[in-house]
């Protein structure tokens, strides 16, 4: 397995632009399996987890052509309703299939889902939210069994006991082909949710409510084609500011956007980070005093994203006293403490928190990355290390951050990757 090699203690300064939204660009390639016309991304980057939704989607017969940062998914026929469990295990967000396949071609038989190991992850909202539009569920063989009714999915009302953004998603685009009208309560907010719902209402979709809790969706006899282009990446761009704070330098961050960033770049500016917001860019720098320890709690959004939990704790290690962080979305997402603490850093996980007391300095060393902001969170720990970091099993980070080393390098850091073998 590659790894990555760092050389800390190098000031960043510089500018990286922000790629499209991994996480808003794994539902809106999905949604390309509602319709049999052309649906055309651009902003898309290039990751593993890209490569991986897109050999599923040519599972179910849907063609792709993509160009530099574009893809072009055509899914004139639906030739299969099988998600097997060979490309599946790969990425949670392979559950996103179900719903537009129940609702366009009438049955769907998907694997349970795999991906990092942050905790348990159920899909039962998922499956709630399909029961309420009609589906018959039953699962077997570690596969779900979905059907729709004959005549196909109808409107319900849907009410999520807690806030889940891939349920949110995959509910929201199979109400789009059901006939009468599904209400969504207690839908998450994040601003992928918002980006999906856009792309939906190009193709045909009636939709109202983005950006609140509750999604009201008048389903449509059929969707068509459309151009959209993927959003930001708050979580990109959130890594790369903490990157400018925990080695003290200034990085400008294009294609940003302040709006959906609120809670992070709160939390950098408490920390002791000055923070610029522009049009459209957003420049963070810490260019001379000591870093003040901040306690955040992980919450949907619009609070502080559980995304950006590992990259701050990083940051806390080399903080003027003590932070607390609460982890609330997912309960094991603690696993890069043990290889902070391999690095010199003083942290006590009591539970869902974390007691972090800054040390001086933190010493580069071997660390083992166990998933993917854990592996970023490692990234940032050794650009602040004296000596040398390596962060082994990368491909975490290939699924998430597109040209890590070339934009790190471009900031002055001092990073290459070692190729295995």
């Amino acid at each position: 397995m590659d790894s990555i090699r760092i050389k800390g203690g190098r000031p960043l300064h510089g500018t990286i632009p922000v790629s499209g939204a991994k996480n808003a660009a794994l539902p809106l390639m999905a949604a390309a399996l509602l319709t049999d016309e052309p649906l055309r991304l651009t902003n898309l980057p290039k990751l593993a987890d890209i490569a991986t939704l897109r050999s599923l989607l040519a599972q179910h017969g849907a063609e792709s052509e993509n160009g530099d940062d574009t893809l072009t998914i055509q899914a004139e026929r639906i030739t299969s309703a099988l998600a097997p469990y060979d490309i599946v295990r790969k990425m949670r967000a392979s559950i996103l299939v179900l719903g537009p396949l129940l609702a366009r071609h009438g049955e769907a038989v998907v694997s349970l889902p795999g991906g990092c190991a942050i905790g348990n992850r159920p899909i039962d909202l998922h499956l709630k939210g399909f029961k309420e539009l009609g589906a018959e569920l039953r699962l077997e063989d570690g596969y779900v069994h979905a059907r729709a009714p004959e005549g196909g999915l109808r409107g319900g009302l849907v009410r999520f006991p807690l806030v889940s953004v891939g349920a949110t998603e995959n509910v929201l685009m199979a109400a789009t082909l059901a006939s009468g009208e599904t209400v969504i309560e207690n839908a998450a907010r994040e601003p992928e949710i918002t980006d999906l719902a856009e792309c939906l209402i190009a193709m045909g979709a009636e939709i109202s409510g983005l950006g609140t809790d509750r999604l009201v969706v008048k389903g449509v006899s059929r969707l068509h084609g459309a151009e959209h282009a993927v959003m930001p990446d708050r979580i990109e761009a959130g890594s790369y500011a903490v990157a400018a704070a925990i080695t003290g330098g200034r990085i400008t961050l294009t294609r940003a956007r302040a709006d959906i960033m609120a809670s992070t770049l709160e939390a950098l500016r408490a920390a002791g980070a000055d923070v610029v917001e522009g049009e459209n860019e957003i420049t963070v720098a810490r260019d001379s005093g000591p870093l003040t320890g901040v306690d955040i709690v992980t919450q949907p959004f619009p609070g502080f994203p559980t995304d950006m939990q590992a990259q701050f704790m990083a940051l806390m290690t080399l903080s003027n006293g003590a932070s607390m962080i609460t982890e609330t979305i997912f309960e094991n997402r603690f696993m890069h403490v043990p290889e902070l603490s391999r690095m010199g850093a003083d942290i006590t996980v009591h539970g869902a928190s974390a007691m972090i007391r800054g040390v001086r300095q933190l010493t580069g060393a071997p660390v083992m990355a166990t998933d993917l902001r854990a592996s970023m969170g490692l990234v940032l720990a050794g650009l602040a290390a004296t000596g040398t970091t390596t962060v082994n099993r990368v491909y975490h980070l290939d699924r998430g951050y597109e040209r890590l080393e070339e934009k790190l390098k471009a900031c002055g850091a001092d990073v290459e990757r070692v190729r295995a073998g």
